[in-house]
């Protein structure tokens, strides 16, 4: 029970993480406790600073305070809705121009997450203020320290509207889009190539308890460091057949140990299970290229016609298959309090690149400049490192297919020349 609760907390973080609310809340409550803090201060060593040394920066008239205070909450209530509306309307236009799994990585930016949770802040900071300027025997109360912080805090937030405009307008070329979600594919891929240690062997379990799911839904990730615990102290290995991202239907064999188990105990196991629809390229590579070449094939499609973009996308899959050659078929993961292992499976080098370059070649088969750069991506990647043989097997499965099309589809007898002689590992001039 405490591993389900553990696994559902886990799942929850992960969700609240990714929410465009969670920096701009953390802020939020880091403005109110200084609020709460200054204000329960009648008077302070930096107040008496300010009134002997910086008097200019003194705010000792009640009336003009609370018009300063009321026209700092006004101006930053409408920069804070024109940014959050300019956030929908990137977000709508990367969907519907780009890719919608784009989408998570463009909420997830942490850059204008501060940037309006600094404009809520300063909101709520000067309403808490504002309301602590009243009259008490003829006299006005004033902090005039809080009052300060709050001048400049509204200052502050038209300097992050600049940095803000600036931001967005970046965040939406898709040049940017591609290349942050390269660099998290890259980084994920380097991570799991300095882990593997060179293993490329599968586990040899012929016999076992297999394992059936009791719940439908997206397979996340597995709580390794739990599981790892439970299985050393049952000492035995078990192998993981949902990739990461799959959706799990019940009854669907997930896992299979190398021992026979009771029914109870088995399916105990299931605990360390996490499911989520969260989807998130730092814990997925394989998501990584999906969505680099979804907005490739998106790019090449009759209402867009964008070449250039796909040219890029295609650039960088080629760098991050040579990364992916370098990986196994197989992810092995153990602890060093015991011997047991726990074997995940990953999505297939050769599920991986069919899959990619079918995708452009269906929708890239008529254009000379995007087939001739297909040609010249696999010429690239059979010419790189490879931890399994069968990898160039696969590689030069795509060129016998890339050859099939450009000899049906390019028309132009001096453009289908010039490609298949590159195929044929010739130098086109």
């Amino acid at each position: 029970m405490f591993i389900v609760i553990q696994n559902h907390l886990l799942s929850i973080y992960k969700r609240i993480v990714s929410s465009i609310a969670f920096y701009p809340f953390l802020i939020l409550m880091g403005y109110f406790l200084l609020a709460a803090v200054l204000l329960t201060q009648k008077k302070s060593l930096a107040t008496s600073w300010l009134v002997d040394h910086a008097p200019f920066l003194v705010m000792d008239n009640a009336a003009t305070a609370r018009s300063i205070l009321s026209t700092m909450i006004s101006g930053n209530i409408s920069l804070m809705v024109f940014s959050f509306t300019m956030v929908m309307m990137i977000l709508n236009q990367a969907g519907s121009s780009f890719s919608p799994r784009l989408l998570p990585g463009l909420i997830s930016d942490k850059r204008n997450q501060v940037v309006l949770g600094v404009y809520l802040g300063t909101i709520v900071f000067n309403i808490l203020v504002l309301t602590s300027v009243r009259q008490e025997d003829d006299e006005f109360t004033l902090n005039i320290l809080a009052i300060l912080i709050g001048i400049i805090s509204g200052i502050f937030c038209l300097i992050l509207f600049t940095y803000f405009i600036h931001t967005i307008s970046n965040s939406i070329q898709i040049n940017n889009i591609l290349l942050r979600i390269y660099t998290d594919c890259s980084l994920r891929l380097e991570e799991i190539g300095e882990a593997e240690n060179g293993i490329v062997s599968s586990l040899d379990i012929k016999s076992g308890t297999k394992i059936q799911a009791k719940r439908a839904g997206y397979y996340q990730d597995i709580n390794s460091k739990g599981l790892l615990e439970r299985i050393n102290s049952m000492q035995t290995n078990i192998i993981i057949y949902p990739v990461k991202g799959q959706y799990i239907l019940p009854t669907e064999t997930v896992m299979l140990i190398d021992k026979k188990l009771d029914k109870e105990k088995a399916e105990k196991l299931l605990d360390y299970m996490i499911y989520s629809n969260a989807k998130e390229v730092r814990e997925n590579y394989a998501l990584g290229f999906k969505q680099i070449s979804e907005v490739g094939v998106k790019a090449m499609s009759p209402g867009i016609n964008d070449p250039g973009t796909a040219i890029i996308t295609i650039d960088y899959l080629t760098s991050l298959f040579k990364l992916r050659m370098k990986l196994g078929d197989i992810r092995i993961v153990s602890s060093d309090e015991g011997p047991s292992q726990v074997e995940h499976t990953i999505v297939q080098f050769a599920d991986m690149i069919y899959d990619t370059y079918s995708a452009y070649r269906q929708y890239c088969k008529h254009d000379y400049i995007l087939m001739k750069k297909l040609a010249d991506s696999l010429m690239h990647l059979k010419d790189s490192d490879a931890a399994q043989h069968h990898y160039y097997d696969c590689i030069d499965e795509q060129l016998a297919l890339l050859k099939e099309d450009v000899k049906e589809h390019v028309s132009n007898e001096t453009d289908r020349v010039r490609i298949l002689n590159r195929l044929n590992g010739e130098e086109v001039s």
